[in-house]
């Protein structure tokens, strides 16, 4: 098995494709999207890889850290969830980002990926956390769970009157710390540009 590459980037795509030459040889890696940024053709790269074998294909997977490949491991290993979609919850989402919405359980957040539906969401909800090591509140200790800032930023916004889609297009683009002051008000900027 591949565990990781190191070479020189020949080439790149916008859908998530690289080729990296490492020795002679090029190797085709499928990453997220997010990685793409820091492949520049002629620089040298390092992935951890995940190669994953069907009847009719080997495709090899590229991952900036260990903790991109484990989460698309993880990923991959829950129902309905293959590496295409799996590339693309990591595309959107951070590992830490993704435990994040998991924590919260941020449904719109999940199915701002492409492929994801409220039904997928919920099953990934439920499967993901033990996976990914996601803490699971008992709240007969807590007196109150406080929901996460991007589910009061949410709640904000549809008390604001805005639509679903409005509001999911714009907790995409919103970073995935900070207060809900902050993060509302970085909200409603971009809503008001959109306008």
């Amino acid at each position: 098995m591949i565990g990781s590459v190191r070479g020189s980037v020949l080439e790149r795509t916008p859908t998530g494709e690289v080729l990296v030459e490492v020795g002679g040889v090029g190797y085709r890696l499928s990453v997220p999207i997010s990685a793409l940024p820091a492949l520049h053709p002629g620089q040298a790269a390092f992935l951890f890889t995940h190669l994953h074998v069907r009847e009719d294909a080997m495709v090899l997977f590229g991952f900036p850290t260990r903790d991109e490949r484990d989460t698309f491991e993880v990923l991959i290993g829950a129902s309905g969830v293959g590496p295409k979609l799996a590339l693309a919850i990591l595309s959107v989402h951070s590992p830490a980002g993704l435990r994040r919405v998991l924590f919260d359980d941020d449904l719109d957040a999940l199915t701002i990926v492409s492929g994801v539906g409220k039904r997928t969401a919920q099953r990934l909800l439920v499967e993901l956390k033990p996976r990914l090591d996601v803490p699971d509140l008992d709240l007969t200790d807590v007196p109150a769970a406080a929901p996460g800032p991007r589910s009061e930023v949410r709640a904000a916004l549809t008390g604001l009157g805005y639509a679903p889609d409005e509001i999911r297009a714009v907790l995409a683009q919103l970073p995935d710390d900070g207060g809900v002051e902050d993060l509302l008000r970085d909200a409603l900027k971009q809503l008001a540009v959109r306008v």
